[in-house]
């Protein structure tokens, strides 16, 4: 009998938030385990998408998640509100994201807006992952 298979919810928009999330599951995951990994844009400050970095971060997710099986979803709309719909509409074990939205001259601050409203008002254990940027 193998192992209980583990669900993962990696909240991402940045490379350097993905990168620090592969180290820290890497070690952790399974074969069965499974990772959905998503990309929540919203509108940048110039009202253009960050689709840019969030594709950069879904092809790190990629590469570095193996081996468990990953899923991408790309969606556009605010993080917070994308997060708690797929895990509502998802069986998952963990939720996984970075302090801050990934920037290395943010280094330091306190968690984001995104991570300090999903903490403590989510049913799943959330691990905010250090970037090493």
């Amino acid at each position: 009998m193998g192992l209980p298979v583990t669900r993962y919810l990696l909240a991402t928009a940045s490379v350097h938030t993905t990168a620090a999330a592969a180290d820290y599951l890497g070690p952790r995951l399974d074969a069965d385990d499974e990772v959905v990994v998503v990309t929540a844009t919203d509108d940048g400050d110039d009202g253009e998408p960050d689709a840019r970095d969030a594709g950069d971060a879904a092809n790190v997710a990629r590469s570095r998640l193996l081996p468990a099986t990953v899923e991408i979803v790309e969606r556009t709309g605010e993080p917070v509100g994308v997060v708690r719909e797929l895990l509502a509409d998802r069986d998952v074990d963990v939720l996984v994201v970075g302090p801050h939205r990934g920037e290395p001259e943010v280094r330091g601050e306190a968690p984001g807006s995104t991570v300090r409203a999903l903490l403590g008002d989510v049913d799943v254990p959330v691990v905010v992952v250090p970037l090493d940027v």
